[in-house]
């Protein structure tokens, strides 16, 4: 944790208490005392720093003066077919800590239908891995995610909103041509199941403008080819 993240509704007169899993780590990894500075931000707001003013066994009061704006966001939205969950919480995770703002999860045919009722696509869950992402890279833009468990509907209400002139991107081990490296424009990604996007579900994406790109003859788990292709299309 790099960053201290606060709900607005618990910032009273430049003060926040903190509790539970953050207090935890401020104390017993980070090893905070009274006096101890810390990097802090509001969920949705600015950055700044925070004087540790009280601790107890329950909590860790903070006086916080807020003047920094967050990192600018990565210009890209994501299109991913749901993956079995817990790899679904990793990639969430790491991809808010990568800068990715908008994250559309969409059914496919290898989509496993038991995964659409997992517990881990409560929206609570979501936010925890959310934050743990936003605590890592200290930022403090929470991401938005939309679930579309059909494709159809997806394809035929959705995804003609999200396209961007030149710059839509499905991922296919088998694409004739490397993913793009270091765009200086908005993009939309595509990645699909472990199992890959059928030949069907790659034409429908081919018919809504995207282009097929691989990032070379290794097949890549979803978890690893996501971050791959973020850092690649915008490495800085």
């Amino acid at each position: 944790m790099n960053i201290v993240l606060v709900e607005f509704g618990r910032i009273q007169d430049n003060r926040s208490v903190v509790t539970g899993r953050q207090h935890q780590h401020l104390t017993r990894v980070l090893k905070v005392q009274v006096g101890s500075k810390l990097r802090v931000g509001q969920i949705n707001g600015l950055i700044g720093e925070a004087l540790v003013t009280n601790m107890d066994s329950e909590s860790t009061t903070l006086e916080m003066s807020l003047t920094d704006s967050p990192p600018a966001p990565l210009p890209l939205s994501l299109i991913i077919a749901l993956p079995r969950p817990k790899m679904l919480r990793r990639i969430l995770q790491s991809s808010a800590s990568m800068g990715l703002k908008s994250v559309y999860v969409i059914n496919a045919f290898k989509v496993e239908k038991s995964y659409w009722q997992s517990k881990f696509l409560q929206a609570d869950k979501i936010k925890e891995q959310f934050i743990l992402g936003l605590e890592q890279s200290c930022d403090t833009q929470m991401p938005e995610i939309f679930f579309y468990p059909s494709f159809k509907r997806f394809i035929e209400d959705k995804i003609g909103e999200l396209v961007c002139p030149g710059f839509n991107f499905v991922a296919h081990p088998t694409g004739s041509v490397a993913c793009p490296i270091n765009l200086d424009a908005k993009s939309l990604v595509a990645v699909g199941p472990e199992g890959g996007f059928t030949p069907y579900e790659i034409q429908q994406f081919l018919n809504s403008g995207f282009r097929p790109v691989t990032l070379g003859p290794r097949i890549l788990r979803v978890e690893n080819a996501v971050p791959a292709i973020l850092s690649r299309l915008y490495p800085r």
